[in-house]
């Protein structure tokens, strides 16, 4: 090499490649001049639209196209790369991260050493100026790490990443246009979203089947000088109650009869301290989970502000930092580097006593050890101490996020608890007391607690009663789903993996094969449709165990100890056969209904159809006649709710957009356009007299210009 091509490489630039724009602004604060940071947005390459993409002749191998809306963002990073010295790919470090790595690579490398198949597999050279790099969290420290320990990009993890695409492509693409014929138009399935479906399916049926039995509880208020307290019935002749209680009335008055002229008598007290240990820091599924129960966020909400924070938020005009580290993970590892100062921030702000150091380790079977658990990069970022610079929802995750990580470093929280047993005639009461001994954790994380005292008692004190309380019950079914507990089941079953339960839920609503009313999932007449069909034909996509089992498989692949393309092999020749075995067997799920209705427009018979927000009516004179009219039944569109329309004669009814989403417009629309998101009420606003409306558990004006 010339001594003038050897000025000419060492005044070149370093390219770093990320996937966001924001988490692009927050690196570029952390490095010198000498470096360029450029965001990908994203995948550069993906299968095709508009056919599978997929040839399962040849080794499965796939057809990678750069969309239309990356070309730009594509050719701007090649020109780029022929500019530079080293190129970096700091993509996100799963197996999506990896795999976007890997597109960059192909599409980047010079035209002259370009692979000549398109195939998934990741046998390409390295080129000799590409680096793969990647960091937990976006500070100065772990991007500097990063940079000194630049690696190659992992095959594995790469051919992981295209085994779950290619599965997913290929169940989606043979059998959606099975569903098309046998159910309705516009359908589809998928080989993790199916099981989720199958879930709330499965609670629906227990709902329904679900037959509440009666049963009684009985209470006592006793008193001790004054002191009075509650005890419940718990044992007749030395025998525990059957659960769920009492079982009739009758029962209850005899009881209470006996217990009348009774005589109360403290036979035994029992005092112990409990010992309650902290929760372990977030992995993905229990930030959505908590994020869902005590901030109301849904999981794509969560998602989208841990995001946020991740990525970068600015201090100040001359500090940008990435607030927690990344927010996909199934792990409970904690870094020596966070160990070390939550122990000097607990024993600075709270005290010795307060720190005790911890180590978790996941239940989940394949974590990602080597990742961490969700947590503030600096514990010192206490979240009063930078709420200025974060919007409301971020500051409510942060502060949750902050709390969760801290709390996992301090001490148990210790009770005292105690227990009363009462004699009455053959019958036991018993009274439960707690009082907190030492707070320990929950100073800083705290939880729902009832603290019950209880006045203090002898062994043979006889105490006076006051009041009987029998309470009739009923049994109740199993609640249905909502964004959390579906979480946790998917998890719990395998289904699925950190990257995915966000997709799984939205995924499931957006294709109406489920409905979200009260925070709690109801499945639609179209998703019981699909639901029956697959179960009943294709038991093995919707069985819990085989969805779990193709996930181990994968992470199998990720870690290098199984071949991607046998798994792919193994799965697809008994999946394909049994699809064209059931296309001649499965007989069409719907067929029109003749009605006595007549069109409105062109006087023709009106029929009713299946479509994939359910049953509507429809005229035979299509398409010359495109008249639809919904049907209100299972939730669908143009459901009465008897308030009037305040522009119009008309009435306001529920409906529902393409993507399923409710809102509530006047029923004579298209000529009256009156539209509100929020559950209008039958009531005027007293001050600008516009319509109540139910926001929350709030009722507000719908005039947002009235306060």
């Amino acid at each position: 090499m010339s001594v003038k091509k050897e000025i000419s490489d060492s005044n070149k630039k370093n390219l770093i490649i990320v996937e966001s724009p924001t988490k692009a602004k927050t690196i570029s604060r952390f490095l010198e001049k000498n470096f360029l940071i450029e965001s990908c947005q994203g995948h550069v390459r993906d299968l095709p639209k508009g056919k599978m993409g997929i040839n399962p002749e040849k080794k499965f191998e796939a057809q990678y196209v750069i969309p239309t809306k990356k070309r730009k963002i594509v050719n701007k990073l090649k020109k780029l790369s022929t500019q530079v010295k080293k190129i970096y790919f700091a993509t996100d470090e799963d197996r999506e991260g990896e795999a976007i790595a890997w597109h960059l690579s192909q599409v980047l490398q010079p035209e002259n050493s370009k692979h000549q198949s398109t195939n998934q597999q990741t046998n390409n050279k390295p080129i000799s100026n590409f680096y793969r790099i990647t960091f937990g969290e976006i500070t100065e420290e772990a991007v500097k790490r990063a940079l000194l320990n630049p690696r190659e990009i992992d095959k594995n993890l790469v051919n992981a990443q295209q085994a779950r695409r290619i599965l997913d492509r290929l169940v989606g693409y043979h059998l959606s246009p099975l569903l098309w014929k046998k159910v309705v138009k516009g359908l589809s399935a998928g080989r993790v979203q199916s099981p989720a479906v199958r879930l709330i399916m499965e609670r629906e049926e227990e709902i329904k089947k679900f037959k509440p039995e009666e049963y009684w509880s009985i209470e006592i208020k006793l008193e001790k000088e004054k002191n009075s307290f509650w005890a419940k019935l718990t044992k007749k002749d030395d025998q525990t109650l059957e659960k769920p209680g009492i079982k009739n009335k009758e029962q209850v008055e005899k009881i209470i009869k006996e217990l009348k002229d009774a005589e109360y008598q403290v036979s035994k007290i029992n005092e112990k301290q409990l010992t309650k240990h902290p929760l372990p820091p977030f992995t993905t599924s229990t930030l959505q989970q908590e994020a869902n129960k005590k901030l109301g966020f849904t999981v794509k909400q969560t998602m989208m502000f841990a995001q946020q924070l991740y990525e970068g938020i600015a201090l100040n005009k001359k500090s940008i930092t990435g607030l927690i580290t990344y927010m996909r993970t199934d792990s409970l590892h904690l870094a020596d580097k966070f160990l070390n100062e939550s122990q000097l921030f607990i024993e600075n702000e709270y005290g010795k006593k307060y720190y005790q150091k911890r180590f978790y380790k996941t239940k989940i079977k394949n974590a990602q050890e080597a990742h961490e658990a969700i947590r503030p990069t600096d514990c010192r970022y206490a979240p009063k101490e930078i709420a200025k610079y974060l919007n409301k929802n971020q500051f409510k995750l942060y502060d949750l996020i902050w709390r969760r990580a801290l709390a996992s470093q301090m001490s148990s929280e210790i009770i005292d608890s105690i227990s009363v047993d009462i004699k009455a005639k053959q019958y036991l009461f018993r009274a439960n007391g707690s009082s907190i001994n030492f707070d320990g954790w929950i100073k800083i994380y705290p939880e729902k607690q009832n603290e019950c005292y209880l006045p203090k008692l002898k062994v043979d004190q006889i105490l006076k009663l006051k009041q009987l309380k029998p309470e009739q019950h009923f049994t109740e079914p199993p609640p249905r789903y909502n964004e959390a507990s579906l979480v946790k089941t998917l998890e719990e079953y395998g289904i699925g993996r950190p990257s995915t339960y966000a997709p799984i839920i939205s995924t499931i609503q957006n294709r109406n094969y489920v409905q979200k009313q009260q925070k709690a999932f109801y499945p639609t007449e179209i998703g019981v449709l699909v639901n029956n069909l697959l179960v009943k034909h294709f038991p093995v996509i919707v069985d819990y165990q085989f969805t779990a089992e193709m996930e181990n498989k994968l992470d199998e692949v990720a870690a290098g100890k199984d071949d991607h393309l046998k798994m792919l092999i193994n799965f697809y020749q008994p999946f394909i056969k049994n699809l064209k075995m059931k296309e001649q067997e499965i007989n069409k799920t719907f067929t029109d209904e003749q009605t006595d209705k007549r069109c409105p427009k062109c006087n023709e018979p009106l029929v009713i159809k299946m479509g994939r927000f359910g049953k509507f009516l429809a005229c035979t004179g299509f398409p010359k006649c495109k008249y639809t009219q919904s049907l209100n039944q299972n939730n669908s569109n143009n459901e009465t709710i008897n308030v009037p329309c305040p522009k119009c004669n008309g009435e306001i009814v529920k409906k529902r957009t393409r993507k399923g989403k409710f809102f509530y417009g006047c029923s004579n629309w298209p000529k009256c356009d009156f539209a509100l998101w929020d559950e209008p009420l039958n009531e005027k606003c007293p001050r600008c007299n516009s319509l109540m409306v139910r926001k929350g558990k709030n009722i507000i004006c719908s005039n947002k210009m009235c306060k």
